[in-house]
């Protein structure tokens, strides 16, 4: 008898401690790429790399056409696959193209699967040659993107 109740106490132990570790390899995936359009810091079309520094906490930077950015990220949860809020710098043009940078909030959802969208609000720091001089910048802007994300 007391054989039969060890076994099932180390079996019963087994099972639980087991139910607590997830088998799911995105829990485990701490890089992800997303492009897109306005990804990479507000460009035409962009492409932006993240990657975890702990279970909630991220850094991303971007480049597409004409812009760059970086981002700073808190995870909903302990996931790279789970959508975030974002303190976001977006450098729209280069040189001449160069049209303005501004530094912002964002929330970013991220589905199941693969696709992303983000919105939030920014401040525009700096304007440069590619705004059109009759062009009244407003003080706050919206800021948005939507795309594809791959985690790797």
């Amino acid at each position: 008898m007391r054989i039969l109740l060890t076994t099932v106490l180390i079996w019963s132990l087994s099972s639980m401690l087991l139910a607590q570790t997830d088998h799911d390899d995105t829990i485990h995936r701490r890089y992800c790429i997303t492009i897109g359009i306005l990804q990479g810091g507000g460009s035409l079309i962009g492409a932006d790399f993240e990657f975890l520094i702990s279970q909630r906490l991220g850094v991303q930077v971007g480049l597409g056409f004409v812009g760059f950015g970086a981002g700073l990220n808190y995870h909903l949860k302990p996931s790279i696959h789970s959508s975030f809020f974002s303190v976001q710098y977006w450098n729209q043009g280069i040189g001449k193209s160069f049209a303005q940078n501004v530094i912002g909030t964002t929330y970013v959802y991220r589905s199941s699967k693969w696709f992303t969208f983000q919105i939030g609000l920014g401040v525009p720091l700096e304007e440069g040659p590619a705004m059109p001089e009759d062009f009244k910048s407003p003080p706050v802007i919206l800021l948005f993107s939507i795309g594809a994300f791959f985690l790797v």
